[in-house]
């Protein structure tokens, strides 16, 4: 409202000297209809500057990094799972595999209650894992941002599978004393894509809302969302995520355009759950033995493939050169009118962006996103390392990745970044950053005091048998 009122006042202030002129000079005087052109002028760019949608910023963003105290190594993790117990010999045999080919390194971070002998599994340890995660994030970027709790209008939480009473938001907003009419959301079982989706939820309420701050808060759950059982698509889910937490802080204030690092250019969603088949691939259900956990079906990278397809048809458009948007219109019409058998034609998006950050679904997902958009290895690092270092940490992820693209100073004034993630439900979501200045690596970040050990070189896979 203050930016409207600004506006209001400079075009009433223009209005008024033009209508002085009128009946200043002489020449003028006799000629009312000038009067009248400007008035309908002044009313025109009024509503033109009313209509156009605030500008979105990002001020600054900060990622969780537990403590020594969280870190797991394989054989730590492989003996927590037999000292539990729940797994049978073929059981701890496939998670051994799906450790050995998931892309995470030999040191990750999982919550302490899990690392406990036993492990405890309790309502509590869970609450301590989640604000352990968000209160590290958010401390970190209230300092480096040097923000107050009143100055934030705005704030959405996401974590897909554990949500308390009192919400996560709600936990916020009485640990930092946030302000009573404070516009709070609390998103959950939104998958993995829920980081990015929470971006373009603040961005729309901040459009709404201008000269306003929004903290945007993603992180998920080990503890609760541990799978005790032998399912092997249920397994997985235990084996590829970790600890994380993520805190960004938008602004639709242009005032803070100067002191911002990136500015929000264009989010895409793209929502394929109408599909039985998407809409399943991804599932929180129970198992044969009535023991809850997520399960991944053996569709899903082609569910992942052909949203991908539908994704960047939208998003070429916005964000293409001239030359790709040609081809891609070209091969279009000869697949689809002349009825040719061309297979489709995938844009180069390097052309489009600098960096990217795409989810880190697992070693498998990232191999299959590499040779779907045709990207290079230096392309790639960003999301292979995050999952080496850090693992899966769900709709986080994004955020470790851009952390290394600064780490590394690779982030250039003008430079594009793209975050990509896919989610349950079945979602494909984008956001698309303009850095507005040089990145230096020097910051608090989640890399810091260890980038120079990355990137870390891997052994291709294994290529399957045909006997």
């Amino acid at each position: 409202m203050l930016k409207q009122h600004f506006n209001m006042n400079i075009l009433f202030t223009l209005f008024l000297m033009m209508t002085i002129a009128c009946f200043s000079i002489p020449d003028l005087r006799p000629r009312p209809s000038i009067i009248a052109a400007c008035c309908m002028a002044t009313t025109l760019m009024y509503h033109f500057l009313r209509s156009r949608p605030s500008k979105v910023y990002l001020v600054d963003f900060a990622c969780f990094k537990p403590s020594n105290a969280c870190l797991c190594s394989k054989e730590t993790m492989l003996d927590r799972a037999k000292r539990m117990g729940f797994l049978t010999d073929d059981g701890f045999k496939l998670v051994n595999k799906i450790l050995d080919r998931s892309g995470l390194g030999p040191w990750t971070y999982v919550p302490e209650g899990l690392l406990a002998i036993p492990p405890k599994l309790t309502l509590d340890e869970a609450r301590k894992e989640t604000e352990t995660a968000l209160f590290g994030a958010v401390d970190e970027l209230l300092e480096k941002t040097g923000v107050e709790a009143k100055d934030i209008g705005i704030l959405v939480v996401n974590c897909c599978l554990f949500n308390p009473t009192p919400s996560l938001s709600d936990t916020i907003i009485n640990r930092y004393k946030l302000r009573g009419n404070i516009l709070a959301y609390n998103l959950s079982g939104m998958g993995c894509s829920a980081g990015v989706l929470a971006v373009d939820f603040a961005r729309q309420l901040l459009q709404v809302h201008p000269n306003s701050h929004a903290l945007v808060l993603s992180t998920e759950n080990m503890i609760s969302s541990m799978y005790w059982g032998n399912n092997p698509s249920m397994l997985l889910v235990n084996c590829l995520f970790r600890v994380g937490g993520s805190a960004a802080l938008l602004s639709s204030d242009p005032s803070d355009r100067h002191r911002s690092k990136y500015e929000l250019v264009h989010t895409l969603r793209t929502h394929v759950g109408a599909d039985d088949n998407s809409y399943k691939c991804v599932i929180q259900e129970e198992d044969d033995e009535d023991k809850v956990g997520v399960s991944l079906s053996k569709e899903l990278m082609n569910v992942a493939r052909d949203a991908l397809k539908v994704h960047i048809t939208s998003l070429g458009p916005l964000v293409l050169p001239i030359s790709e948007k040609l081809k891609f219109l070209v091969n279009l019409v000869e697949r689809k009118v002349l009825k040719t058998k061309f297979e489709s034609y995938v844009p180069n998006f390097k052309l489009a962006f600098n960096h990217f950050c795409i989810h880190t679904g697992g070693r498998a997902v990232l191999d299959r996103m590499q040779k779907s958009l045709e990207l290079q290895d230096w392309h790639m690092e960003p999301s292979r390392m995050t999952l080496y270092r850090f693992g899966n940490t769900s709709s986080s992820s994004v955020w470790y990745e851009l952390a290394y693209c600064e780490a590394k100073g690779r982030v250039r004034k003008g430079d594009r970044v793209w975050q990509m993630a896919f989610g349950s439900g079945f979602k494909c979501n984008t956001a698309v950053w303009v850095a507005l200045n040089t990145i230096k690596p020097e910051s608090p970040s989640p890399w810091k005091d260890e980038i120079h050990n990355f990137p870390i070189k891997f052994d291709p896979l294994p290529v399957k048998s045909n006997k």
